[in-house]
């Protein structure tokens, strides 16, 4: 869940400061996907986006760059997606190349994902209570289980064991940011774990229990299992752990 930044600069960063001071700077925040991974690259993609195309002149110059630098930068930017280049003929002679940014890049400039997830519970709260921030996160869980109901007839076929839907269900959780895995503790007779050592929605569960409640029921429906939460994030613990038993037949 997430949000571009509402103001071009981060918070508490002077307006009149450089594009690659900027960039720097941004560089220490939040962001989607996966950015260049130097301050010279982040500054171009900041450069692009605030004054449009340009070619590896014009950016040089605004950046304080050497002109052989900014281009091998762009090169790279463009081989990894975050820049395209056009070329402009002007007459007789070599054509003029225009650089600008992708759609792909705005991912890795800075955003605010958290705090939009967070004012929307917010209002929602402001506007209906508790009940409505309950009943949002039970219209997600129900989102959510149907997807990946939908993802374990594909990928597991039409009787899959517990063991196999918990490690599916892992990389399910994995991909969505949770640094999720599957885990059977060697002392605990075939019991399996799932241990999410991240939690991609903390901001928002951290303020409505709401939340890890969905998540508890969404794990139960869709693993047709007992789960058990034994270790919580949003409690202090370092990682969620849900302990996972057959039903009682």
């Amino acid at each position: 869940m997430s949000e571009p930044s509402a103001t071009p600069h981060p918070a508490g960063e002077p307006a009149s400061a450089p594009p690659r001071d900027r960039a720097v700077a941004a560089s220490n925040g939040h962001r989607n996907g996966h950015a260049p991974d130097d301050a010279h690259g982040r500054a171009i993609l900041l450069a692009l986006r605030e004054g449009g195309a340009a070619g590896p002149d014009a950016i040089a110059v605004r950046l304080g760059m050497s002109r052989t630098s900014t281009l091998q930068r762009l090169r790279e930017l463009e081989a990894a997606g975050y820049v395209a280049r056009q070329a402009i003929r002007h007459g007789v002679g070599r054509p003029r190349h225009l650089y600008d940014i992708t759609a792909e890049a705005q991912r890795s400039l800075p955003a605010n994902y958290d705090g939009l997830a967070t004012t929307l519970l917010e209002s929602i709260a402001e506007v209906g209570g508790d009940a409505l921030v309950e009943e949002v996160f039970q219209a997600r869980r129900r989102l959510l289980r149907d997807r990946i109901r939908s993802r374990f007839a594909e990928r597991l076929g039409p009787a899959p064991t517990l063991a196999e839907r918990v490690r599916e269900l892992a990389v399910v959780q994995d991909e969505s940011g949770y640094l999720c895995r599957a885990v059977t503790p060697p002392t605990d007779g075939g019991v399996i774990e799932l241990r999410e050592h991240n939690c991609a929605i903390l901001g928002a569960a951290a303020g409505h229990p709401a939340a890890c409640r969905a998540e508890l029921q969404l794990f139960e429906e869709v693993l047709e299992a007992r789960v058990v939460r034994t270790t919580h994030i949003a409690s202090g613990d370092r990682c969620c752990t849900y302990r996972i038993e057959p039903l009682e037949s």
